[in-house]
This record gives C-alpha cells, sequence and structure tokens, in this order.
C-alpha cells in the first residue's frame, strides 16, 4: 500500500522539482561529457569524459557528508551573529538520515518548500556538480587526473558553499538584496574565474594542441549542445522550488534569451566577416543560456530579448578580441570558459540589476484588492538603482573570494600531487592515461591497441592496462 502523503507535501511540486533536477544532471551527464569528448582533438576524448563523470561523482559525495549544510543549513556564525561573517556559511553535516531524505524541505533563512528534503538536497546537488565540471573545461588537455578529484572535494567546500550560502542559503548578500535566479554568479561566474586561474597555474597545452585544435565529432558536440539547452528548462525552471507561474515564465524566458543570443552571433560572424561555424554557434546559445540563468524569473519577455541581445555581443567581442590583450592573451583557456561562463554570467547578473520586473512575481499572496505579486524585485529601468549596486558588489565577492581560494586549493593540492600530466602522457593522451582511446579498432595501428583494454601489443613506454577479461 502507498504511505499518505503528509499534509505540507504537494505531489505537484515535488514530481516537478525532481524531474528538473534530473534535466539537470542530464547537462552534466552526459551533456557536457559528450560536449568535451566531441570538442577535443580524438587522443583527448576519453580523458575529458572521465574527468567529468568522475567529478559528478565526487562532488554528490561531498554535498550530501557535509557540503549541503554549509550552503542551505543553518548559519554557522564566526566573530558575531550579524553582519558578514555572522552569515558567511552554514554549519557543514550530513543529510543522510531518515529524517533528511523524508521529512519537509527546509533552508533555515528562507523557509520551508511543499516537498522532501531530500528533493532539494539532488537538486542543489546537481548545480554543484555542474560548476567545477564548466571549470574543467578551461583545463582539458593536461590537468592531472589524479589531482583534479581532491582539488574538487576541497572547491566545492571552501569556493562554492560559501557562495552559495551568500546568495541562496538566505546569507549577507541575500540578506541587502542581492539576487541570483538560477545561479549566473554562483555557477557561472565563479566557474569562469575559477577555470581561468586553473589554466594560469596548470600552465598551456602542447603547442602542437594549441595550433591544431579542431574537435574531433562535431555531432557529438551538437548533441551535447542540444542536451544543455533544453536541460537547462530544469536549470531555470526548477528554481522557484514549485511548480508555479514563476517556473514557466523562467522557461519561457531561458529558450526565448538564448535564441536571441544565438542569432546575434550569428549576425556578428557575417558582420566582422567570419563564416558562422556550429562551435561559434554553440558558443553564442550558452551565452544565452548563462546570462539568463541570474534573472530568468525577474524579468519579462522584453528584458530576455535584451539580456540575450547585449550578452551575446559582449562575450562575442571578449572572446575575439579582448582574448587578444593581457592577461587573456597570456592564458590558455582551453575552451574559453572565462569568456561564455564568466563574462556571460556577470553581464547577466548585472543586467538584472538594470531589467528586473517588480511586477514578475515569485508567488502571489492576498492583499486587500485581491491577489498582489510577492517575492519580484525592480531594477534600474523600473527606478530602482540599489538592486544594481548590490548585484556588483556581489559579483565583487565572487570574483575576489573564488580567484583567491582556488589559487590557494591548487597550490596545496600540488604540494603532494602534480597539478600538470607528465609531458609524456600530454604527448600520448588517452591512452596513456586510461589504456584506450575514443574510437577503438580491431587493426592494430602505430602500435597502439586502438582503445582495447587488456591489449598487450603496445609501445613499452604506455604502460599496459588490467586486462577486463
Amino acid at each position: 500500500m502507498p504511505l499518505e502523503a503528509p499534509s505540507w507535501l504537494n505531489s505537484g511540486d515535488t514530481a516537478w522539482q525532481v524531474t528538473a533536477a534530473t534535466l539537470v544532471g542530464l547537462m552534466s551527464v552526459p551533456g557536457l561529457a559528450v560536449l568535451y569528448g566531441g570538442v577535443m582533438q580524438k587522443r583527448w576524448s576519453i580523458n575529458s569524459m572521465m574527468l567529468t563523470f568522475a567529478t559528478f561523482s565526487i562532488v554528490l559525495v561531498v554535498w550530501v557528508l557535509w557540503a549541503f549544510k554549509m550552503g542551505f543549513g543553518t548559519p554557522w556564525h564566526g566573530l558575531s551573529h550579524s553582519g558578514f561573517f555572522g552569515n558567511f556559511i552554514g554549519k557543514p553535516g550530513p543529510v543522510l538520515s531518515h529524517t533528511e531524505l523524508q521529512h519537509q524541505a527546509s533552508i533555515p533563512l528562507i523557509g520551508t518548500m511543499a516537498f522532501p528534503q531530500s528533493a532539494l538536497t539532488y537538486f542543489q546537488f546537481v548545480f554543484a556538480a555542474i560548476t567545477p565540471i564548466l571549470a574543467l573545461g578551461s583545463v582539458l588537455g593536461r590537468v592531472n587526473f589524479k589531482a583534479w578529484i581532491p582539488f574538487c572535494l576541497l572547491w566545492i567546500t571552501f569556493v562554492y558553499a560559501v557562495d552559495a550560502f551568500l546568495l541562496w542559503g538566505g546569507g549577507f548578500f541575500a540578506q541587502h538584496g542581492a539576487v541570483d535566479f538560477s545561479g549566473g554568479y554562483v555557477i557561472h561566474l565563479s566557474a569562469g574565474v575559477a577555470g581561468f586561474v586553473a589554466a594560469a597555474v596548470i600552465g598551456p597545452r602542447l603547442q602542437r594542441d594549441r595550433e591544431i585544435d579542431a574537435p574531433n565529432n562535431v555531432a557529438m558536440v551538437a548533441v551535447g549542445a542540444g542536451l544543455l539547452w533544453l536541460g537547462w528548462n530544469g536549470f531555470n525552471g526548477g528554481d522557484p522550488y514549485a511548480s508555479n507561474m514563476s517556473a514557466a515564465a523562467a522557461v519561457l524566458n531561458t529558450n526565448l534569451c538564448t535564441a536571441v543570443a544565438l542569432l546575434i552571433w550569428i549576425m556578428w560572424d557575417y558582420l566582422t566577416g567570419r563564416k558562422p561555424s556550429l562551435i561559434g554557434t554553440v558558443n553564442g546559445m550558452i551565452v544565452g543560456l548563462v546570462a539568463i540563468t541570474p534573472a530568468a524569473g525577474y524579468v519579462n519577455g522584453w528584458g530576455a530579448i535584451a539580456m540575450g541581445m547585449i550578452a551575446s555581443t559582449i562575450v562575442y567581442f571578449a572572446l575575439n578580441y579582448l582574448s587578444r590583450l593581457r592577461p587573456f592573451r597570456s592564458v590558455d583557456d582551453t575552451l574559453g570558459v572565462v569568456y561564455t561562463h564568466g563574462f556571460a554570467g556577470l553581464a547577466g547578473g548585472l543586467l538584472v540589476g538594470i531589467f528586473a520586473d517588480p511586477q514578475m512575481a515569485l508567488s502571489y499572496k492576498t492583499g486587500p484588492h485581491g491577489l498582489v505579486a510577492a517575492g519580484g524585485v525592480a531594477g534600474l529601468v523600473h527606478g530602482n538603482a540599489t538592486l544594481l549596486k548590490w548585484q556588483f558588489l556581489a559579483a565583487l565577492w565572487v570574483i575576489c573570494w573564488t580567484a583567491l581560494i582556488t589559487f590557494i586549493l591548487l597550490k596545496v593540492v600540488g604540494l603532494f600531487i602534480p597539478l600538470r600530466m607528465s609531458e609524456q602522457n600530454m604527448e600520448i593522451g588517452d591512452v596513456a592515461e586510461h589504456g584506450h582511446e575514443v574510437y577503438p579498432s580491431d587493426v592494430p595501428s602505430l602500435g597502439y591497441p586502438n582503445g582495447i583494454p587488456g591489449v598487450t601489443d603496445r609501445p613499452s613506454s604506455v604502460p599496459a592496462a588490467p586486462s577486463t577479461a
């Protein structure tokens, strides 16, 4: 017999929250795994996908053992019970008991939801997981697999959880009115900054990888990009924590801004004398998705269109022209994450402060003359400059904190495990790192096993993989 649902549980909200979380999870595995596996050179395809799956796994373990409560739990008061340090981070702890799994979801400084805590925990996990996976795009082709795993563990704990609490868990910036609907700052700006710092610390790819930077499977790129686009319906549509009008508006705004940004990117390609490519068009798509993320439920459709146009233009010129100037030209950001996520997330977060429409309600409450909007915020075009101020200050914090702590964590991990793959393995690629390659063949070529684990016919410089027979 099915269990009777408690009075607080809304089955529609619960179903949507779990569905939205699954859509976001699909953006990482297989979405980004497939996109990375296709956009990288053939000899880095397996490594890129393996790093994505491993990152997804390590973040889940960290999340349920201590990091969720650091981002969405009870404040861990430091020097005082108020002010910045009193609302900086939550107390760490597990979310694995029957109470945590089945009782009503709650963020202490925000309120309760009409679904179980396990749904909230998983929903927020998939956001946490995709953030270092996005940053990973900056260091593909040379990061040491063994070093990346402990780095992710530390990064989620000391960077992501802090930013999440300050903006989403009811912390200092949230208390002063800063908003980030689904992660323009917490996820994308942070990932862009972390990836750029990591790329600078780890160093560039081999020169030949930088000169011949051609995708090995453009069809895989298109599939991964499509999973990102439609998966974003859960990314932004799930953040009202309810199956309501704000969720539906966020989904439509997401797709509208993305379509506009993609078309504007193509327009700039033509206007600057370039031929529009699929890879470039995917960049325009990602910029639209990222830019609308902090604003999806706060702006109306006109605002979504404007944000797509403005953000796509900013990032297009940053990627194609600003990248030629220092410090950007000195850092080998493999997939340009600092532009498509860092710059786009920053632009989107600041544009919220301009276009936020107070009539875009997160909920409704009963007033003396009927239902009135609740939870909406007003931007500069609606006469409020305060929001833009706090959006700027929150962005400044995320940039500085993420850059500093990412640098420190990389140096700490580097004391024990080399951050950079060995030069020998960088020359060989997937076969050296993982014992097989992305397109295996029964016909030996150049002495390599062509991706078949257990084959002993391999060069002496490549260690034999254990047999799977």
